[in-house]
């Protein structure tokens, strides 16, 4: 830490406008038709997400924007050179009060004209939450695609699933109209298809709930027979992320090491063997990356500190390794290609470098911009991010990551500790809207990936079960007297803001460590833990996955009610000392808004002071600019006013 505290003050940087952070990415999820000819791309114009396609051959056609009236785009994909896929995310209400994200999917042509909404004759599209998932482009038939939906269902048996009543089936859908051909119907407990990427269903999981079983099955000639099966309690289950290149295999996930990371395998159909394709003794795969047409596994993302790519693909590799090598320092992923992989949109981000993207020419070895996020911003404005490992009281080590203020000596710092949401996510060294205004404003930020967090390998990960508000909580707490023993902290100006998760153990700063923090802020958090399973309970079903994933790190809503109402602020706001900001999306279904409106009761009653701002027509996830604006701009305020800058 020597290095940390010894830092020399710079001239202190301007502070940019709120907007400035605020803006979402100005250019995101682009996408390369099959013959390299048209890029698709979601951009924010005049504060909101529209559709954009531009012509590269012939090069210089006007391009063309795609407005949505409702809802946020959320992917464009190619289905064929003249059809572009577009997915929606919009919160609807469904049954009374309740709102859930519905995902719904159309296509338009390269001029984004003659749109068709998917599954246009098919009522069952409107029992589904999500009509977006595309399991196969068969990009031999550019006319279809495959996609499975929920069906076989009326109203009465959907408000009462248990699990039996729907099938998961898969059809193949007309781009050009919508209209929908069942091709194969699922038992009662499928919950996902494996395609070949030429039309055939080759594989399907079956999930069983009581008890949580996965069940790996295989279509030959129409007749299908189990060849694999696993607990799925928790992360654990049968994940398949793709075939074998020569079609001969599944690719799924397995544990490894010590650590129990997660890697992948091969398991062959015909002798059920499996051949160890990649594994890291430390670090969990994130992702695995596949071919955009036909959905074969390439290779996979692991995070160590940062993103890699590793290609199993020895031509895709040398790609990385010149991409990489261009922008040392910072992660480089190709996000997108043609068919011939002549071209290639890259995205490039630091903590420092928020995310641009460039389309390389492989052919004449050109890289041009095509935009950047957050482009107002110099790099003089932004924070230094860092790894700031410890040791929890336990001696288990902890990883985590400081952002320093731009133009101040990392000592005495007015700091915001900032747990992630999930549980199950992470934090990783990148560009961080978030921590970076903090930054910006005079802030340390400290970012810690507690027992429970993902991608350290599931022994970490079970580390955190039946420990939500136990250990995850003291593993915060251990960081910020870390930050306070290292002379970094000021001990006096530490505030705890969160979102999600975050929003939880921020609420349990104050709670149960009432003396460590001058103030605390929750964003969409949840503070009655019975409520919440309650809630989950009544969505997914007492006896689902859900269910049971979330009873291993909370407990169970019966047997462990005393547990829970320990654990959860809104049950100890009388414990609380500090004022409390609270901010949810009254449109948020991830986390009920009734979550805020009971900690701010119990608060009140408490006589505690607390400001609470609920934003109309906002989902979970700040979706909107002004909601991102206004976050910021009330976030700011309040920690000017509690722990100065």
């Amino acid at each position: 830490m020597g290095s940390l505290a010894a830092a020399t003050a710079q001239t202190a940087p301007a502070q940019p406008p709120v907007q400035a952070f605020a803006v979402p990415e100005e250019l995101s999820a682009p996408a390369l038709s099959p013959d390299g000819k048209h890029l698709a791309s979601i951009e924010v114009h005049a504060g909101k997400r529209i559709g954009v396609v531009r012509t590269l051959d012939p090069a210089g056609v006007p391009a063309v924007g795609i407005p949505i009236d409702q809802g946020f785009l959320v992917r464009a994909q190619w289905v064929s050179n003249e059809r572009l896929l577009l997915t929606v995310n919009v919160n609807m209400r469904f049954w009374g009060e309740n709102v859930k994200p519905w995902f719904r999917t159309f296509t338009v042509d390269t001029k984004g004209q003659n749109m068709a909404v998917m599954f246009s004759d098919n009522e069952a599209r409107n029992y589904n939450y999500g009509t977006a998932t595309v399991s196969d482009l068969a990009m031999d038939d550019p006319d279809h695609i495959y996609m499975p939906i929920f069906d076989n269902a009326n109203n009465a048996t959907l408000r009462n699933w248990d699990g039996q009543a729907f099938r998961y089936s898969m059809f193949r859908v007309n781009v050009k109209d919508g209209t929908s051909e069942r091709v194969s119907v699922g038992g009662p407990q499928t919950g996902q298809w494996i395609m070949d990427g030429h039309g055939k269903v080759v594989g399907r999981v079956d999930k069983s709930l009581n008890p949580p079983i996965d069940h790996l099955l295989v279509n030959t000639n129409g007749e299908w027979k189990e060849i694999q099966s696993a607990s799925s309690l928790g992360r654990d289950g049968i994940g398949v992320v793709g075939l074998t290149r020569d079609g001969k295999g599944f690719i799924e996930t397995a544990q490894f090491g010590d650590a129990k990371t997660t890697g992948l395998v091969s398991h062959n159909i015909a002798d059920g063997k499996d051949a160890t394709i990649f594994s890291d003794p430390k670090y969990d795969i994130g992702a695995a990356l596949r071919d955009p047409w036909d959905q074969r596994v390439l290779g996979v993302t692991v995070t160590a500190d940062q993103d890699a790519d590793h290609y199993f693909d020895d031509d895709m590799q040398a790609l990385q390794r010149g991409i990489s090598g261009a922008f040392p320092g910072n992660t480089v992923h190709a996000v997108s290609w043609d068919m011939a992989k002549t071209k290639v949109v890259l995205q490039v981000e630091g903590p420092k470098f928020p995310p641009t993207y460039f389309l390389l020419d492989r052919v004449t070895h050109s890289a041009s911009p095509l935009a950047s996020s957050y482009s107002t911003l110099e790099e003089n404005q932004l924070g230094e991010m860092k790894p700031y490992p410890y040791k929890a009281r336990d001696g288990l080590d902890i990883p985590a990551y400081i952002t320093l203020p731009p133009g101040k000596t990392a000592k005495n710092l007015p700091v915001v500790v900032m747990p992630h949401g999930g549980p199950m996510a992470r934090d990783q060294i990148g560009f961080d809207w978030m921590a970076q205004f903090l930054a910006n404003r005079g802030y340390a930020v400290l970012q810690p990936n507690f027992r429970g967090s993902d991608g350290y390998g599931h022994k970490f990960l079970k580390a955190g079960y039946g420990e939500w508000g136990g250990k995850m909580q003291d593993d915060v707490t251990d960081g910020v007297k870390k930050l306070i023993a290292d002379g970094i902290a000021d001990p006096k100006r530490i505030c705890i803001v969160g979102w999600s998760y975050g929003g939880y153990a921020a609420l349990s700063g104050a709670a149960f460590t009432p003396d460590l923090y001058a103030c605390a802020v929750g964003g969409a958090g949840v503070y009655d833990l019975k409520k919440f399973l309650d809630t989950r309970a009544k969505d997914y079903g007492k006896d689902s996955d859900m269910i049971a994933s979330w009873s291993l790190f909370i407990g169970d809503r019966s047997k462990d009610a005393d547990k829970l109402a320990a654990a959860s602020p809104a049950k100890n706001a009388d414990k609380i000392k500090i004022p409390v900001l609270l901010v949810h999306g009254k449109d948020d279904y991830t986390v009920r808004i009734d979550q805020t409106e009971a900690m701010d009761e119990a608060l009140r009653q408490a006589g505690k002071k607390v400001t609470t701002i609920i934003i109309p027509g906002e989902s979970h996830y700040l979706q909107k600019m002004e909601t991102r604006v206004q976050w910021l701009t009330e976030l700011e305020k309040f920690l000017k006013e509690n722990i100065g800058n």
